[in-house]
């Protein structure tokens, strides 16, 4: 099945006749074929219901198993922009309590939660692109959402929704975080004595009560040792601007770059992206999956979903992808980000470009 629809999507990336396709072909030549490659019989009514109606609301294809739906598709001409059809079906498939849905034009194609999230947008947990992603990826994506094993198991719709909590995770963490940080400038006495009680019993493995900590904070020995309750902790540092610097290097071919007085030898600006991010990882392995919350210049430029970047490619040693489709002006920008997220200085970093 696998190796069947990865040469069809190959083909569909190649052959020009697709782009040119109507309504009609797009369902026939495209959409009932790919179904047909993840085990749905498109002979069989019971399983592929076309124009699926429940009084003024239609679908084009209902995927239906013991007489029930378990997906919508709607498609439409190829050229057509697909962002004026997504409340109606989202409205249908709600209504009929179906948990995956799809918008297609054939080479455009996108997955909603319906019962999750409060817009289209929340909704959309996943976005192919036939002409502009890799066959391995687009067949793998096709593979976990809308195989007839994974829709009528209930395995699409429950990936489908660990990429939406992860997704509004990482949303309110990125809103609070703000918030955290003014509570603990308030009263920084407070959670300085919250971290000594935590760091303590991870040290010896008795966890010390706040009146010992109190009483140690104002002693002479913590004086001594230059702490007090009353400091108040400096705010995170922001990567200072390098514009004329990155400016510097727009249009020029990297060759080398040099970190922490080591050389690294690199083909391209992709590359030392790369590399940078896995020496971060290799010295900062405990702490890396920080990047995916990164809310600097590139913001959303690192995620453990590769659908979530349009063009990315996985960071060596770890599960998470970085965002690769950067002019040379931004992937410095984004290196001298995360290197700064980990503590170090911009200076630690030098290029050797033509």
């Amino acid at each position: 099945m696998m190796q069947d629809l990865l040469e069809f999507i190959k083909k569909l990336q190649s052959d020009k006749r697709f782009t040119s396709f109507d309504e009609v072909a797009t369902k026939q030549g495209i959409v009932l074929k790919i179904l047909s490659l993840l085990e749905w019989d498109p002979f069989d009514i019971d399983e592929i219901q076309p124009e699926y109606a429940r009084g003024d609301k239609r679908v084009d294809f209902s995927l239906r198993s013991n007489n029930s739906n378990k997906a919508f598709i709607v498609v439409e001409k190829v050229e057509k922009n697909l962002k004026n059809c997504r409340e109606q079906l989202m409205d249908f498939a709600v209504k009929e309590g179906v948990k995956i849905a799809v918008l297609t034009n054939g080479l455009t194609w996108w997955f909603f939660s319906p019962h999750l999230g409060h817009d289209s947008e929340e909704k959309n947990f996943l976005k192919i692109q036939i002409n502009e992603q890799k066959p391995d990826q687009i067949t793998q994506s096709f593979l976990e959402y809308l195989s007839k094993g994974s829709v009528v198991s209930g395995k699409a719709a429950e990936s489908a929704e660990n990429i939406y909590q992860a997704k509004q995770k990482a949303t309110l963490i990125k809103e609070h975080l703000p918030n955290a940080w003014q509570e603990i400038m308030k009263e920084p006495e407070k959670w300085l004595v919250d971290i000594v009680v935590t760091v303590t019993e991870g040290l010896c493995g008795y966890k010390p009560d706040k009146e010992t900590v109190k009483n140690f904070l104002s002693s002479d020995t913590a004086i001594k040792l230059n702490i007090s309750p009353s400091m108040k902790p400096e705010p995170p540092s922001k990567p200072q601007e390098k514009k004329s610097v990155q400016e510097f290097y727009t249009g020029k071919p990297i060759h080398a770059f040099t970190f922490k007085e080591k050389k690294y030898m690199v083909k391209s600006w992709k590359d030392m992206l790369l590399k940078v991010c896995e020496l971060m990882n290799a010295e900062h392995k405990d702490k890396f999956e920080f990047l995916i919350n990164l809310s600097g210049q590139e913001k959303g430029a690192f995620s453990k979903d590769k659908d979530r970047i349009l063009i990315s490619e996985k960071i060596p040693g770890t599960d998470i992808y970085v965002n690769v489709d950067l002019t040379p002006k931004a992937t410095l920008a984004l290196c001298y980000e995360v290197i700064s997220a980990f503590g170090y200085k911009e200076s630690d970093l030098s290029i050797e470009a033509e």
